[in-house]
């Protein structure tokens, strides 16, 4: 018996799993024992737990949900369909799928009423990732026992014949492969947070570091206090949502439709801000209605002109203004052909403008403003990516107000039927994010590797691709308006002065002070660092953290340093023949673990190459020890 122990049991865990077996087509195998070890839910992990409060959601539609292949899926593994988030929900209801584990009528209800538009809650997730894990199980084939162990993995020691395993409860587990596939973990405060806690110690105020919202502990945040909150992307919605609804006000909706806030009076008063001060752009709902996309700027021969030169690419400098481009033709292509009455002349005439100014931003808003009247209809990566751009305000009146009416703007432009040229934007930036998978990781100069791919491009892809549910942000308007939420502004600065956190804009007057601070984002990456044993242990023993070097940039990237079939390198940099590691705390390029159907999705190729390198050391490893017992 071969034996494959998994280090974690969420989405990625379980969609390798399958991988795996989606291989095993010899009757003939050689018998395979495949262990999975975590202390939550096989299936769902940590993140998507059930435990956990029913108001947190998915950023995505129910129908933009899958942990499956596809006919799109351009793998070297056998492709095995299944239905999505919103396909399983639909074969739940209607009795094709018999065996989904629901006995809460809360999430009963949630399923029956659920479409394809609508942002399920992570507690439904929950269900399908469960299901999956079941069905996997189910469905394996014969010579493969597949298990589950609750637990927790304190170190992986070397063994004659392999590995040992070793758990929190004491147990050892043997293993002639393990994989890493820890999903996300915290880490120890870095320099800031650390600063922050302390200051916060001293001065007998309340800190909320850097966590996932549903770990947080927010009841130590008093009905009344003014509290700081930094940050305006998933974290701080999830948390803004805890602290309102979740402590018992109630959204209803005014006769002209408007959405109103209804205090409990449990609530805290939240002052948000930002570098941008402004939310993440909500979800799209509209539907595209021109031409389809397409890559004109970062196209696969620019992708390969750019692989072809010598020496290292750099993201800013070589890689960004294409993608900046590449999102003007996203928009544009689909206001002209989709709508011509709208502007005042052809798409084919305007294109030929766009290859003359389509880098240019004083040129570009010069040449849209002849052509297209409603300033609505204009786009630039500037204004979208700074929508305040250098604006001052008056006083903090002024700048709540400003914010405000952005949210309104938002909201129509993301969600308007007329306004398609949202969906359009997405899609392309999505297109723009796969081309990049297209350069291998090595090929990044070192500040692309550490900073501008994890940091500034990933943020600036969350803010545009992967906001809120439009709902949220109309909500976070609604509390605006009942004085809950407060905007601070952009470039938002933080210090504790005199016992009390202080909270400043540059271009606003006056400053706001609380006796709490919630920093409302996620821990950095930090392997070394984690709070989680079996990854500090393996980015300090069995293998290392990316380190990079250049005349960019010189430090480590907190992640752990793998080739590209999962293999974790050697703190000597040679690949490990059976240990491997996927997920987000590898120094690959990241793209969660379920995902949109029919996309090609780089999560599911990564998974499947990975899924193909443990196959053949599995089989490697069977037939070494066939050998010794002959």
């Amino acid at each position: 018996m071969t034996e494959l122990v998994i280090v974690g049991a969420g989405p990625r865990a379980v969609m390798l799993v399958e991988r795996l077996l989606a291989r095993r087509t010899r009757a003939a195998s050689p018998p395979l024992r495949i262990t999975l070890v975590d202390p939550y839910p096989p299936g769902a992990g940590r993140i998507w737990r059930r435990a956990q409060s029913p108001l947190l959601k998915l950023n995505s539609m129910a129908r933009d949900v899958t942990v499956f292949t596809d006919e799109t899926s351009t793998i070297a593994g056998p492709v095995r369909s299944g239905p999505s988030l919103i396909e399983w929900a639909e074969r739940v209801r209607d009795g094709r799928i018999p065996d989904a584990h629901i006995d809460d009528p809360d999430l009963d209800a949630e399923l029956r009423a659920l479409r394809g538009d609508s942002f399920p809650t992570r507690r439904l997730q929950s269900v399908y990732l469960d299901w999956f894990w079941r069905r996997t199980v189910a469905i394996a084939p014969p010579g493969v026992d597949v298990q589950y162990r609750p637990g927790t993995v304190q170190w992986v020691d070397d063994t004659v014949e392999g590995y040992e395993v070793a758990l929190d409860d004491g147990i050892r587990l043997p293993a002639d492969v393990v994989v890493y596939a820890l999903g996300h973990n915290g880490r120890e405060p870095a320099e800031e947070t650390a600063a922050l806690i302390d200051a916060a110690a001293r001065a007998g105020l309340t800190y909320v570091p850097p966590t996932f919202t549903a770990d947080a502990d927010l009841s130590v945040l008093a009905p009344g206090d003014d509290v700081i909150v930094r940050g305006m992307g998933l974290a701080a919605v999830d948390a803004i949502v805890l602290l309102a609804e979740g402590r018992g006000g109630r959204f209803s909706r005014a006769p002209d439709g408007t959405l109103r806030y209804e205090p409990s009076g449990l609530e805290p008063r939240l002052h948000l801000g930002s570098r941008r001060g402004v939310p993440y752009r909500s979800k799209v709902s509209s539907e595209r209605r021109g031409d389809p996309p397409a890559r004109e700027v970062l196209t696969p021969a620019v992708v390969a002109e750019l692989l072809a030169r010598p020496g290292t690419i750099d993201f800013l400098d070589e890689v960004w203004p294409l993608i900046a481009r590449e999102l003007v033709w996203g928009h544009y292509r689909e206001l002209f052909t989709g709508y011509p009455e709208r502007v005042s002349v052809s798409w084919e005439v305007f294109r030929e403008t766009l290859r003359v100014v389509d880098g240019d931003t004083a040129a570009l808003r010069r040449a849209v403003t002849e052509v297209v009247p409603d300033p609505l209809d204009r786009f630039d990566v500037p204004a979208l990516d700074v929508p305040l751009g250098e604006e001052t305000f008056a006083d903090a009146a002024e700048v709540h107000r400003r914010v405000r009416r952005h949210i309104a703007d938002d909201l129509h432009l993301r969600t308007a039927p007329e306004r398609s040229t949202a969906q359009a934007l997405f899609l392309t930036i999505l297109s723009s994010f796969l081309a990049l998978s297209d350069i291998p990781v090595d090929r990044w100069s070192a500040r692309s590797r550490a900073v501008d791919l994890p940091v500034t491009w990933h943020t600036f892809f969350s803010y545009v691709a992967s906001g809120p549910p439009a709902h949220r942000l109309e909500e976070l308007g609604a509390l605006a308006d009942a004085g809950v939420v407060r905007f601070l502004g952009p470039e938002i600065a933080v210090r504790v002065r005199d016992g009390l956190f202080v909270a400043s804009s540059p271009r606003v007057p006056g400053e706001v002070r609380a006796r709490a601070l919630v920093d409302a984002w996620l821990p950095g990456a930090g392997a070394a660092a984690s709070d989680n044993p079996a990854l500090r242990e393996l980015a300090t023993r069995h293998g290392r953290e990316v380190h990079v070097s250049d005349e960019t940039f010189t430090g480590s990237l907190g992640r752990i340093d793998t080739d590209a079939d999962g293999r974790v390198l050697s703190r000597d940099g040679v690949p490990h023949a059976s240990l491997f590691a996927i997920g987000p705390f590898t120094a690959g390029m990241e793209a969660g673990a379920f995902t949109r159907p029919r996309s090609n999705a780089l999560s599911l190729r990564t998974t499947d190459r990975v899924a193909g390198a443990i196959a053949e050391t599995v089989a490697t490893v069977s037939e070494r020890r066939r050998s010794f017992s002959r």
